[in-house]
């Protein structure tokens, strides 16, 4: 869990902490997630961060979106507070895909909707496209069929490193480093984004709260897959988002998934890269306004 004391807190709202078993190759396996909003809300948004992240990236979305939904932000396998696989082979999409289709499952309704950042976007692209998919409505962030190269040789410069802070103003620095793309965040929001995302050893140090086996499948994938038969698939109303400087979604292939398959409307974001974070006002309300309900009468 993150440590309270170095964590500043960006919303007025604290998130319930959950959890449940979910099955990969080789076993059972806790996963964790966080609920805001009322239990009995039958209206259910997904959240799903990317490689790295956890379900904390989405507290100031989810504080807005608990107004009018149960949110639910999982921390995928080997991240935040959910178990590390005994097996790294085991750290693939086929997992995730298990992981959500069980806290679909869990959160007892017929559809919901769902907000993924970079794998939680390909994700829920796979989701959105299969036939009978409950999802009813797909934010998509900074993420697409078409994966640039570059971005993905980028990310795996850094990826399952383990690096170890001897404080946390150390590990402070380095997520700024890595994480520059994140775009202008407030100091109290890097304090955050880092809290959330290290956790404390016993010999004082820092290391970041996922399991450096992430990393494994993801090196072994040699080029970026085709994707555009999945966007083609899709027919849920999808909303992507996008940073203008983004090197994971260029602008081509954003025009391209306004034009075909679910023909997704889009929101580009100056200053920001991959991938927005969803705590800026504009960015926020851009995925409230897609999700929530129109006012009676409207």
């Amino acid at each position: 869990m993150p440590d309270d004391s170095v964590t500043p807190a960006l919303t007025a709202t604290q998130p319930r902490e959950c959890s449940f078993a979910s099955l990969s190759a080789h076993g059972f396996h806790r996963l964790a997630y966080c609920e805001w909003g009322d239990p009995g809300n039958d209206r259910v948004v997904v959240c799903v961060h990317g490689l790295t992240r956890n379900a904390r990236d989405f507290d100031v979305l989810a504080e807005r979106l608990a107004r009018t939904h149960r949110v639910l932000a999982v921390d995928m396998p080997g991240r935040g507070n959910s178990e590390w696989l005994p097996n790294a082979d085991d750290y693939t999409f086929p997992t995730y895909l298990t992981a959500l289709t069980a806290l679909f499952a869990r959160a007892g309704v017929a559809s919901l909707d769902y907000v993924g950042t970079s794998m939680g976007g390909l994700l829920g692209m796979i989701l959105a496209a299969q036939p009978g998919t409950p999802i009813r409505r797909l934010v998509v962030n900074d993420v697409g069929p078409a994966l640039e190269a570059s971005a993905i040789q980028r990310i795996a410069s850094y990826v399952g490193g383990a690096p170890s802070f001897p404080t946390f103003a150390d590990a402070e620095r380095y997520v700024r480093q890595v994480s520059a793309p994140f775009g202008p965040l407030t100091d109290a929001q890097w304090r955050f984004v880092t809290a959330t995302n290290v956790r404390r050893h016993a010999d004082g140090h820092w290391q970041m709260a996922y399991d450096p086996g992430i990393a494994q499948p993801f090196r072994t994938q040699a080029t970026p897959p085709d994707l555009w038969p999945v966007w083609d698939a899709i027919r849920v109303p999808t909303l992507v988002l996008r940073g203008a400087l983004s090197d994971l979604l260029t602008a081509a292939t954003l025009d391209a998934m306004a034009g075909r398959g679910p023909k997704a409307l889009v929101r580009t974001f100056a200053g920001v890269g991959h991938a927005p974070m969803l705590m800026a006002d504009d960015q926020v309300a851009a995925v409230a306004e897609f999700l929530e309900p129109a006012p009676a009468g409207a």
